[in-house]
C-alpha cells in the first residue's frame, strides 16, 4: 500500500506548505500539480525521491518541475500535469485522451481551482482544488493505492 498527498495551485501561499509538512513527511509520494512550484523548493530539498511537481503555466521553469509526469504507484500509472495545456478549463477529453495514450489508469490536474473527481472510459479523473489564497475552499487531495485499487479524498483545508 502507498500513499500520495497531492496539491494544486498553492500560488505562493507558503502557510499552506508549512500546513501540509507533516502529511509530506509520513506519505510515499508528494504531487504539486503547477502554479506555484516554488512553493516546493523546501520539500523538495527534503524529500527528492518522493516529490514531483510540475510547471503551471504562471510558473518559471525550476530544475525540478515538468510540464508533465508519469508514475508507476503499486502497478497502477498515474499520469499528472498542471492541464492548462490541455484545455481542462472547458473539457476533460484531452487529458483523458493522453491518459488513454500513455496507458495510465489516473490522470490529475489542477488549473481550475475547483476540486473534482470523476470516472471517463476506465480513467480516473481527479483536480484536488486550490490549496492557495484563490478559492473560497482550498483543498488538497488524499489518494491510497492498495495494488490495483485506487481511493481518492479530496481534502478541505479549513
Amino acid at each position: 500500500m502507498k500513499t500520495m498527498v497531492v496539491l494544486s495551485d498553492t500560488h505562493g501561499s507558503r502557510r499552506t506548505i508549512e500546513r501540509l509538512y507533516p502529511l509530506f513527511a509520513e506519505n510515499d509520494y508528494i504531487v504539486h500539480l503547477g502554479d506555484g512550484n516554488r512553493d516546493m523548493a523546501e520539500v523538495f530539498s527534503a524529500f527528492p525521491e518522493k516529490t514531483f511537481v510540475c510547471r503551471g503555466n504562471c510558473d518559471f521553469p525550476v530544475s525540478y518541475g515538468r510540464e508533465g509526469w508519469e508514475l508507476s504507484v503499486e502497478g497502477v500509472k498515474f499520469f499528472f500535469c498542471h492541464g492548462h495545456a490541455y484545455g481542462v478549463k472547458t473539457t476533460l477529453e484531452r487529458l483523458k485522451e493522453e491518459a488513454l495514450r500513455r496507458g495510465a489508469k489516473v490522470a490529475l490536474y489542477g488549473h481550475t481551482h475547483i476540486a473534482r473527481t470523476e470516472e471517463a472510459d476506465g480513467v480516473l479523473l481527479l483536480n484536488p482544488g486550490c490549496a492557495g489564497l484563490y478559492t473560497a475552499q482550498p483543498s488538497y487531495a488524499y489518494i491510497v493505492v492498495n495494488g490495483e485499487k485506487v481511493t481518492s479524498s479530496v481534502v478541505p483545508l479549513v
